[in-house]
């Protein structure tokens, strides 16, 4: 986006209104968001460019202080959901904040990597902390980024990640072929005693159960 466009959209009075190609613009009246809108989907097709019809959105900033009803009151961005969403306030009270957390879309693209490039269940020539040394590289950039904000967010891809685990030891000890529970108990006593053998397991809740 062109220096001239960006300083245009500034002088709006308050709205903020950052370089970048995807944006978010902050305002604070419907009738305001609207016109801003129009005002850069004219200045765009000036450019011969043009908005993304489905990813352009008016979302209301629901929180505790806004709680007017409103059709879209979240929006993705950069992989991330912003929304209404419980959280602490400066003296520790909870109350309801716009917040970001990993977004469902991203979810979905991270058990799909697990499943397409680990593929752990055929990993049976291998043994558990092989597995863990492959695997912890990438987890830890996954809890690095999508982390920082509402960790338990991603509590759910981990734990699709200890039921992979569970499928792994199934095929590889016959033991437990057909014993899905067991397989996964014996995951949880050795997460117990080496709690830092995989990077998610070292998350608070995220561990196997011991049974």
């Amino acid at each position: 986006m062109s220096g001239d466009v960006h300083v245009r959209f500034c002088e709006r009075p308050g709205v903020r209104f950052p370089r970048a190609t995807h944006l978010r613009v902050h305002w604070r009246t419907r009738e305001q968001a609207e016109r801003v809108r129009q005002a850069g989907q004219e200045r765009l097709a000036r450019c011969q460019w043009e908005v993304h019809p489905s990813k352009t959105q008016i979302v209301y900033g629901q929180d505790a202080n806004r709680r007017a009803s409103y059709p879209e009151t979240s929006v993705e961005f950069v992989s991330f959901t912003f929304g209404p969403r419980r959280a602490r306030d400066r003296r520790g009270a909870y109350c309801v904040s716009v917040s970001p957390a990993v977004s469902r879309a991203a979810a979905k693209r991270i058990r799909q990597a697990m499943r397409r490039s680990w593929r752990l269940p055929r990993r049976t020539d291998q043994a558990l902390t092989d597995l863990a040394h492959r695997c912890n590289p990438v987890i830890r950039g996954w809890i690095g980024y999508f982390g920082r904000y509402h960790k338990s967010a991603l509590y759910p891809v981990f734990q699709h990640l200890n039921l992979t685990l569970g499928w792994w030891a199934m095929r590889k000890y016959q033991r437990f072929k057909g014993h899905r529970r067991r397989a996964e108990q014996w995951l949880g006593r050795i997460a117990r005693r080496q709690p830092t053998l995989f990077a998610h397991w070292q998350l608070l809740g995220v561990r196997p159960p011991a049974g």
